[in-house]
């Protein structure tokens, strides 16, 4: 495969390192909650690795050293397909419990490698440092050897892939194991054309062009470039044209046509016909209408006057897109003739033309809001994609951020905010600026006062396109959007489902709380996601959330500021705080089993803290177990008994009973 992993067909994935599209669409309006499209995305991801992947030399030791130990580390030349390698490994150990997820050392919110947090049992974990300067490997070093003890501790699997000129700790050379290139690059090739759907019988007849291709020892990468030109070479191509014809037409576009377009632009010099050059490699393969408003749109974006020729004296459409060497289709799409014309055109224009530049941002924003039937969201996002395209090849990542917020503008539509998403999606993807756009995300959730269509566009980004890979980024940055979500609660319900599954998140969060300031904003996340239901569930593992010092510890912090809040300021929250405990008491009579006595331990514990107010919280807690047992739905022995037993807890935090272990004392029951 590729060294920066390729998705070189047509795939769903917002993990995009190579040539292309990203298409993302919300499906919805920006300002409604809507089902994640995202979550699912790193298994798929995963999946086509393996489908493209041809074993590179020691793979089956690589395998084995995984199996066995639960590490490997691998190393090799760059090119020879190292980090496909690690993922389709990882792949082959998914299981129903753990996460596929890929760690970030040194960034902003990433716990330390030393820390036993940063694993969950059966977590698939990916360490990527094949580009990593000295400083961040010899930093990683430090701690690998912390993680590979928690990863084999709790059964999880750990892949690293070191800078090719790292030196590693004769600790751990057991576990490095350096792969070569697959002995046969035309086998990769094949393997890419039959992914993309190339018939076999093509592709197995020799040809001149691929044998020149592969006359040199080629990257995967370029490998998969080159067999994703010989895909859409054969998608374009008219009909009679064969597997040679499509092979030479992949050569001659990786060559490149700076020159053909440089010679094209000069000899086009009203504006007019410039206008539509660049819209159709903006817009490449949408409907010949799209195209002809886009181009009207750029004249008016650029100030450039309407035309005085009468109607009926202009040239038409095909006229002038034969001009200009594209053409349409029988679909109505528009298409160079040429194949990758349109990315030589756009780099042209922006290289050549640094005066056009804000002008092609604000007129893209007027282009996805246009209300035309043919602008579906794949091309939509296709402008937006190859917009960015344009801003991060050129190292101008600020620039795109900054665009992606004038979309996102109070009274922005549906259309603007989407593209707003898909500009976001490009910059996280982006290999070279991921790290920045991560890092501006979360200056945007911590310190700006955000419009609302602009805050929905960042939960939007952080629930679907950062978690799959980075769920603790995620969680971060969603929770401070919720503590400064005002009329919709957007941010919690993503902040919510992103830890339904994910037991290491539900505890990473409740320490995040107890260490915090507890504003009452926290104080109504706390509420949320202290469901007990998954604090005392053991369909994982034997030991339930509830069971964890540190657990218990996070909730009787924030119990206390619940309490403390509750009758402190009668005005306040108390209806809906005594739901919340008749919720935990009835859970603790029905639900926990032979944990819901440590519910019962946290919340005496929280209120026995309250200082002045300990008497007014028992109060509340006895209050709400008497409300909670009449309205239990049984209303059987089971509610009464928990109403007594926490009645004698709290007669024993107050000195009036005998003093018997509590279940938190005991570290639960097993």
């Amino acid at each position: 495969m590729t060294e920066h992993t390729t998705w070189v067909e047509g795939t769903h994935s917002v993990t995009h390192t190579g040539g292309g599209d990203i298409h993302v669409s919300l499906g919805a309006a920006a300002h409604e909650p809507r089902k994640p499209v995202f979550r699912q995305l790193p298994d798929d991801q995963l999946r086509w690795v393996r489908r493209v992947l041809v074993a590179p030399v020691n793979m089956g030791r690589a395998r084995t050293t995984l199996d066995e130990t639960g590490t490997v580390i691998l190393d090799g030349v760059p090119g020879s397909g190292r980090t496909a390698t690690a993922r389709v490994l990882l792949r082959e150990h998914h299981r129903p419990i753990g996460a596929f997820r890929e760690l970030l050392p040194g960034e902003q919110d990433e716990l330390p490698l030393r820390n036993p947090a940063l694993v969950d049992p059966g977590d698939r974990l990916l360490l990527d440092l094949s580009t990593a300067e000295a400083g961040l490997w010899h930093d990683a070093l430090g701690g690998l050897p912390a993680l590979r003890r928690t990863v084999h501790e709790r059964r999880a699997h750990l892949v690293v892939v070191m800078p090719h000129d790292g030196t590693l700790d004769p600790d751990l050379q057991h576990y490095r194991v350096e792969i070569g290139p697959p002995v046969s690059p035309l086998e990769v090739l094949r393997r890419h054309l039959r992914a993309h759907g190339v018939p076999y019988e093509q592709f197995l007849r020799n040809d001149v062009t691929i044998d020149e291709f592969l006359s040199d020892r080629k990257p995967m990468r370029e490998i998969a470039d080159f067999a994703d030109r010989i895909r859409r070479a054969r998608e374009s191509a008219g009909p009679g044209k064969e597997f040679a014809e499509w092979c030479a037409a992949a050569k001659h576009a990786r060559a490149g046509r700076r020159a053909e377009v440089a010679e094209c632009v000069a000899g086009l010099p009203d504006a007019s016909q410039r206008a539509l050059l660049i819209a159709v490699s903006m817009l490449h393969g949408a409907h010949a209408d799209v195209v002809h408003r886009a181009t009207a749109l750029l004249l008016s974006a650029v100030g450039h006057p309407e035309a005085e020729t009468p109607l009926l004296q202009r040239k038409d459409l095909a006229q002038r897109l034969s001009e200009i060497s594209a053409r349409s289709g029988p679909d109505g799409r528009v298409r160079f003739t040429e194949l990758d014309y349109d990315s030589a055109v756009r780099v042209h224009f922006w290289d050549h033309m640094p005066d056009l530049r804000p002008h092609l941002g604000a007129w893209a924003g007027r282009v996805v809001e246009s209300n035309d039937p043919h602008l579906v969201p794949d091309v939509r996002d296709g402008l937006v994609a190859r917009l960015a395209g344009e801003y991060l090849r050129t190292g101008r990542a600020e620039a795109l951020a900054a665009l992606a917020e004038r979309w996102s503008a109070q009274g922005a539509d549906r259309a603007r905010s989407e593209a707003a998403v898909q500009a976001l999606t490009c910059g996280l993807a982006d290999p070279a600026h991921g790290k920045y756009f991560r890092e501006r995300i979360y200056q945007w959730c911590v310190y700006r006062r955000l419009t609302a269509e602009f805050a929905q566009v960042l939960v939007q980004v952080c629930a679907d396109v950062l978690a799959p890979d980075h769920p603790d980024h995620a969680l971060i940055r969603l929770h401070h959007l919720a503590r400064h979500e005002r009329g919709t609660t957007h941010a919690l319900q993503a902040l919510c489902d992103l830890m339904a599954g994910s037991r290491r998140l539900r505890r990473r969060l409740l320490d995040r709380l107890a260490r915090g300031d507890l504003a009452p904003p926290d104080l109504a996340i706390f509420l949320r996601v202290s469901d007990p239901a998954p604090l005392t569930d053991r369909s994982v593992t034997t030991r339930a959330l509830v069971d964890e010092e540190e657990v218990r510890r996070s909730l009787i912090t924030c119990w206390r500021a619940v309490l403390t809040e509750a009758v402190s300021r009668p005005e306040g929250r108390p209806m809906a705080t005594r739901a919340e405990i008749r919720h935990w008491l009835h859970w603790a009579a029905e639900g926990a089993g032979d944990r819901g006595e440590l519910l019962l331990d946290v919340l005496v514990e929280a209120a026995d803290r309250c200082g002045e107010d300990r008497g007014s919280t028992f109060a509340v807690l006895y209050t709400s177990a008497r409300q909670a047992e009449c309205a239990s739905p049984a209303y059987d022995a089971r509610s009464a008994k928990t109403t007594d037993l926490l009645l004698q807890k709290i007669g024993v935090a107050q000195g009036l009973g005998p003093a018997t272990p509590s279940a938190s004392a005991s570290g639960g029951r097993s």
